[in-house]
């Protein structure tokens, strides 16, 4: 087997342990923001709405091929931001 073959071997091994680990992250955050909003999901129907279509889009970029220079896990950490004000706005609302 050539250097070049191992190499690209174990980029895919790599990609696809960054891919379960954050399929697993995205779960639990999930799971955790789940018990956050739901009290405030009836009150909250336009913050409930960019949660779930940030949460969709971040699955997208998850899904997407990792060649981007870097710009793909950029706009993930971007979106996880964004996933967490939206999350810190509704629990701000719920608690007034």
């Amino acid at each position: 087997m050539t250097l070049m073959m191992e190499t690209k071997m174990s980029e895919r091994r790599t990609s696809r342990r960054t891919l379960a680990l954050a399929f697993v992250l995205g779960i639990a955050c999930t799971i955790g923001a789940n018990a956050l909003v739901s009290s405030a999901r009836a009150n909250q129907p336009f913050m409930v709405a960019a949660l779930e279509a940030l949460r969709a889009a971040k699955g997208n970029l998850i899904q997407a091929e990792p060649n981007k220079g870097g710009h793909r896990d950029n706009a993930i950490q971007l979106v996880n931001q964004a996933i967490a004000q939206v999350e810190e706005g509704i629990a701000f609302a719920a608690g007034r």
